[in-house]
């Protein structure tokens, strides 16, 4: 029984460190993948037209790991097609030693 107990609770340890990066696609129809490299990161809508392809939400990369959570981020959307990521919101959450991030976000496709 201990060992299944000390088994349980490093499997959590484990899984609780993990970043994850989750893109759910709310808009119509099919857009060609993008190279992720190009796909911006922004904090305002931009005045260019656009249309929504997916929502993003993102959790559990260090606070050092900015860049990381945003390539992280670059690479999903991509695969939705979208030219970029507006972030909604971002915030830490707080865990003693252990401070993670966590952002919400609109991947979208510039209209041309």
């Amino acid at each position: 029984m201990k060992r299944l107990f000390i088994t349980t609770l490093a499997a959590v340890f484990m899984t609780a460190g993990c970043a994850t990066v989750d893109v759910t696609k709310t808009g119509k129809g099919f857009h060609e993948a993008t190279q992720a490299s190009s796909v911006d990161i922004l904090k305002t809508l931009p005045e260019s037209k656009y249309e929504e392809l997916g929502t993003v939400t993102v959790t559990g990369f260090k606070v050092s790991e900015t860049a990381k959570m945003h390539n992280a981020i670059r690479a999903k959307a991509a695969a939705l097609g979208a030219n970029a990521v507006v972030l909604t919101e971002e915030g830490i959450i707080p865990g003693g030693f252990n401070l993670k991030k966590w952002a919400t976000g609109v991947a979208i496709s510039y209209k041309h």
